[in-house]
């Protein structure tokens, strides 16, 4: 027995010491010397406490390069898992489960666009260059350093990373910005199958002030083309949802002019909205070389920051969530199925097929058709997309869009000449650029090409592609979009509402509610108040929105009467005087997100059905859809159509406070003090193997209990639903730039630096960012030197 228990231990020993040599084989280098091919000359690479690289060459290309080589280090199974969702490609490492994800993203020829993109390319032009180098020092850490653990996992074929994937990337970015294949099916349902009354809830109508105080082809549609569209538009969110990567849902950025910051100079604040991920969106980087120096955050795949600061300027992004792309159903010929109706005619439609390799699977064959409006979308349903071919017609596929010009001069605008051209350059997806400078300027640009549209069209509902209200006669100039430089009132929010245009031009849009924009606004116009870092923070992490009350104010009658003892009297009072903090021991924050599920479900649902209500709540019109039902209670949605009587909104309502009472009792128990939002309101970080257990223990991090709350400025924000509620996107970072003191600026990750399961900064900012707190973003040489934890010099190889 000692001999077998002696011999069982050096065995679990040898094991152990075999699995820490593996992980640790695996960690990042950032400490000692490298040889890089194609450097010009040597490149220091300092990381801080918290494994951010701050990297000095002395050529541009050079900086590049060594980006790429450490980009890669911490982020190699992120870029690889992006590119492959991009360009239709994750079956073939992931299995049969994603081959309906590959059929979509191929549907929305992103890869094909892509492809013709880069080869449009002047390989001469600076950004194009300093492309090239990132990807070639991403090829060679590839080439020669050990392969991520998700690489050995999954079997991934190491492939040389090219333009085409970047171009792709980019591409997947532009369409979870386009919320129009989420929303239009869902809306034109209601319009053909419902009426044009209960479209009345969902505010589709442009307001030329904005919203901040200051013939039909559907009717056409067969049942069966309902069904596809319904499985199209959720195809669409289970795509996103499902590939536990980032998608883009809104953003808050401010800049005060001097005049309202305690340092009197401008200061900049950013918290994109992004889906929760691991590893986290943003990968932050310091770079300097002769003539250029940024503190830049960037995506996977991209050499230019999409968010950055220097000691010159800073700018910070948001959604513009203008509408570009249309959902046009298209006549087929009778005696032709492979011509559609056009502009008078019958026209051939373009067909090509493609190949899906599928891991430990036959090969899929997809048939991919286009009509003179775009790719043909719902043939990515194959046999289920119904009797009409619905095309696509999107900005990013039919836009010069020179968007690396465009980052790589944004990166470099110190002056607002030069950060206006940068921006006018952004043509798809559309975005909000705010900026501001030392000199004191401070601007914002809704960046988009802006198509025209043929008056009284709207194109929130499916078009006609028979007649002429799917055509494009052109696009508005840029000067036509919404933008602002110094205005008089001094300070610039954009928060991803209906913004207003210079030019009284409807732009029509998805845009998110008015209330998270309309707190910070009456914050930002306080007269009272200098800004600096730290009220900067508190405003940032700011909990509540007048939306509750604004839901509940005109139920109030009739919640009182749907109390039935006084216990949920007491819950009802308190909820009408509810300040809408959603603050870890808010129980009115549970009751209130759980009645909000509920009323929806006992007025929407029985009109909606299963499908079509559950992916209505998985868009943006939902949010403004709902305090309007309650201020009218005369909509046709109180009736509930299961039920032969005639109900109205009391009836309604009731049935919503029991049911919500019910299910938070079934759930978290009878006394409504153990309902607290930290309870059921949590972050977990997922990665795209930790969807399977037990992975989820090894690759995840969470859960984690999170305030904040959906459309508040501290947007962690979950889908609406019964408790408890996974967070499932907010802010990717927060970052505050006082442009008198650059170098010390603040920010902070939701989860950590490094893309590596194990290493030490996989996951050492999740604490601090879900409690509320900062971290420096070092910029001075001394701040730098004096944290450095380690330094890697990559060294030109020799001949």
């Amino acid at each position: 027995m000692k001999r077998t228990l002696t011999a069982l231990t050096v065995a679990v020993a040898a094991v152990a010491a075999g699995a820490t040599w593996y992980v640790l084989h695996k960690r990042p280098l950032r400490d000692g010397e490298l040889t890089l091919a194609r450097l010009q000359a040597p490149v220091s690479v300092r990381y801080d406490e918290r494994g951010v690289p701050h990297l000095r060459a002395e050529h541009e290309e050079d900086l590049y390069r060594a980006l790429g080589f450490v980009h890669a280090q911490d982020r190699l199974f992120q870029m690889e898992i992006l590119r492959r969702l991009a360009r239709g490609e994750l079956a073939e490492i992931l299995g049969e489960r994603l081959v309906d994800t590959d059929k979509l993203f191929r549907t929305l020829g992103i890869r094909e666009h892509a492809d013709r993109y880069a080869g449009r390319l002047d390989r001469q032009a600076p950004e194009v260059r300093a492309l090239l180098a990132y990807l070639d020092g991403i090829n060679q850490y590839q080439a020669s350093r050990p392969a991520p653990l998700e690489f050995d996992l999954l079997g991934i074929p190491k492939r040389p990373f090219t333009v085409e994937d970047t171009v792709s990337v980019t591409g997947y970015l532009a369409y979870t910005f386009a919320a129009a294949l989420r929303t239009e099916p869902v809306l034109s349902y209601i319009r053909e199958r419902l009426g044009s009354d209960y479209l009345k809830i969902f505010d589709l109508d442009w307001h030329p002030q904005g919203v901040i105080r200051q013939a039909d082809a559907a009717a056409a549609l067969t049942e069966r083309d309902w069904q596809g569209l319904g499985a199209l538009a959720r195809l669409s969110q289970n795509a996103l949802a499902s590939a536990g990567l980032p998608q883009f849902e809104g953003s808050n950025a401010w800049v005060v002019g001097g005049r309202h910051t305690r340092s009197g100079k401008p200061l900049l604040a950013g918290d994109p909205h992004i889906r929760y991920a691991a590893p986290a969106v943003w990968y932050e980087a310091q770079l300097s070389a002769p003539g250029f120096e940024l503190y830049g955050h960037h995506q996977a795949l991209s050499p230019f920051a999409l968010l950055g600061h220097s000691r010159r300027f800073a700018w910070s992004l948001t959604m513009f969530q203008n509408d570009d792309l249309d959902l046009i159903a298209e006549k087929v010929n009778p005696e032709n199925p492979e011509q559609v109706w056009y502009q008078g005619r019958w026209v051939d439609l373009e067909s090509r097929e493609e190949t899906i390799k599928v891991k430990d699977g036959e090969p899929v064959t997809l048939r991919l058709r286009r009509s003179p409006h775009g790719p043909i979308i719902n043939d990515a349903l194959g046999a289920g997309a119904g009797d009409r071919p619905i095309a696509m017609w999107w900005a990013f596929l039919t836009t010069e869009n020179p968007i690396l010009e465009a980052f790589y001069r944004l990166n470099r605008a110190d002056t607002l000449d030069k950060a206006r051209s940068a921006a006018e350059r952004i043509h798809a997806p559309g975005l909000n650029v705010v900026w501001g400078n030392a000199d004191g300027d401070i601007a914002w640009w809704a960046a988009a090409k802006l198509p025209l549209r043929p008056a009284g069209v709207n194109p929130s509902l499916i078009l006609d592609g028979t007649t002429g209200e799917a055509d494009k006669p052109g696009f508005l100039p840029f000067s036509a979009n919404p933008q602002e430089e110094n205005p008089a009132r001094g300070f610039i929010l954009s928060a991803n509402y209906q913004p207003l245009s210079p030019s009284g031009v409807a732009i029509p849009g998805y845009y998110n509610l008015p209330d998270r924009g309309q707190r910070l606004y009456d914050r930002l116009a306080r007269a009272d108040v200098q800004w600096d870092l730290e009220n900067s923070q508190a405003l940032q992490l700011e909990t509540a929105t007048d939306y509750p009350q604004r839901l509940l104010r005109p139920l109030a009658a009739e919640l009182r009467g749907a109390a039935r003892d006084d216990q949920e009297r007491q819950l009802v009072e308190r909820l009408l005087a509810w300040d809408g903090r959603h603050e870890l021991d808010s129980v009115d924050a549970t009751l209130f997100n759980q009645l909000t599920y509920q009323l929806a479900a006992a007025a929407l649902l029985d009109e909606l059905g299963e499908s079509f209500f559950d992916g209505l709540l998985g868009t943006r019109v939902i949010d403004s859809a709902l305090p309007r039902l309650a201020a009218d209670a005369d909509s046709p949605w109180w009736d509930d159509r299961s039920t032969p009587a005639r109900e109205g909104r009391a009836e309604i309502v009731a049935k919503a406070w029991q049911d919500a009472l019910a299910h938070l009792r079934g759930s978290f128990g009878e006394d409504p003090g153990q309902w607290t939002w930290g309870r059921v309101h949590t972050l977990t970080h997922g990665h795209p193997l930790g969807q399977q257990r037990p992975l989820d223990w090894l690759f995840n991090v969470g859960p984690l209990a999170a305030p904040g709350g959906r459309e508040i400025p501290n947007n962690l924000s979950h889908r609406i639903g019964p408790a408890p509620w996974a967070v499932v996107h907010g802010p990717s970072t927060r970052r505050l730039i006082d442009l008198a003191d650059p170098e010390h600026s603040l920010g902070i990750n939701p989860l950590g630096q490094s893309g590596v399961p194990f290493d030490r900064h996989y996951a050492d900012q999740a604490e601090d960012f879900i409690r509320g707190r900062y971290q420096p973003q070092h910029y001075a040489e001394a701040d730098v030197a004096a944290h450095s934890r380690g330094e890697l010099r990559l060294l030109p190889a020799r001949d």
